[in-house]
């Protein structure tokens, strides 16, 4: 017979040995190690339900309860394998050296993913703001959909969903407007008019439109005396996730309401006087 057939057969059967001998010495430790986990993964996922229920019902946050659940599970289930190895005379003490070897060189690596974790965890614990929200980040406005350790999910007003990562969350300047968003519109009028009367004809128009909140109270005043008009102030408060709706339908009212009472809109003039030499 070839000697390297012959030398294969051989590490074949050592192979096999070793799994028998694994077998015959360990199978009721191997069997009891997968039963433990078996056990404790369904135990794990009834705690982690309970503890959510729980947040649930303390009318905690649904970012933070469903963070603290799955941080009770992943606890739960480190104990459990921590356990199974012990049970098959596994030594833990290599694979902690281990994993804080890889943990250093990963961390190097995936800093960008890291920090978007970091950022999530304090979101989480700050609560600047919760599912529902509207905020503005970067030049980005939505309501709040979800916030996950790694990135928040956005939707904005035309219904397109907008994963901004954490990152880019923490440590910027952020506007949360909650459910309603202050709408501020000018217009400019002639200074023949009665500011007075025009002032009350847009306060009584856009306070009576249904996309108009009741309150805060909307307020019109003089912002500016421009060249060739009063530049007059709408500030109203509408819903946030119809802020662009609202805005065309409030200069409409505007638009009509100042037409109706013949309030003059002037266009821009220039007065240019000429000199001979």
């Amino acid at each position: 017979m070839n000697p390297d057939v012959t030398e294969e057969i051989e590490q074949i059967q050592k192979i096999y040995d070793i799994i028998v001998n694994f077998l015959v010495n360990y199978s009721f430790q191997l069997i009891g190690a997968i039963f433990v986990f078996l056990i404790g993964s369904f135990l794990a996922k009834k705690v982690a339900g309970w503890v959510l229920q729980l947040c649930t019902a303390k009318k905690l946050d649904i970012t933070l309860s469903e963070f603290i659940a799955n941080v009770v599970k992943i606890i739960i289930m480190t104990m459990i394998a921590i356990m199974c190895l012990n049970m098959l005379g596994i030594s833990i003490t290599p694979f902690i050296a281990a994993i804080g070897a890889l943990s250093l060189g990963a961390g190097l690596a995936i800093q960008g993913v890291l920090s978007n974790f970091g950022s999530g965890f304090n979101i989480i614990l700050t609560r600047p703001f919760v599912v529902g929200d509207t905020i503005k980040v970067q030049g980005v406005t939505g309501v709040v959909l979800k916030i996950n350790l790694a990135f928040t999910l956005l939707q904005n007003e035309d219904g397109m969903n907008i994963m901004v990562p954490n990152r880019h969350i923490v440590g910027e300047i952020l506007h949360n407007s909650g459910d309603i968003s202050l709408l501020e519109l000018s217009v400019g009028v002639s200074y023949s008019s009665d500011l007075d009367a025009v002032i009350g004809y847009l306060k009584n128009a856009v306070s009576a439109m249904e996309v108009v909140k009741a309150e805060p109270e909307v307020q019109v005043g003089i912002i500016e005396f421009a060249d060739s008009s009063v530049s007059l102030e709408v500030r109203c408060w509408v819903d946030s996730q119809q802020l662009a709706t609202s805005k065309h339908q409030v200069n409409k009212v505007i638009w009509d309401t100042l037409n109706e009472h013949d309030v003059v809109i002037p266009f821009p003039q220039r007065e240019v006087s000429l000199k001979q030499a």
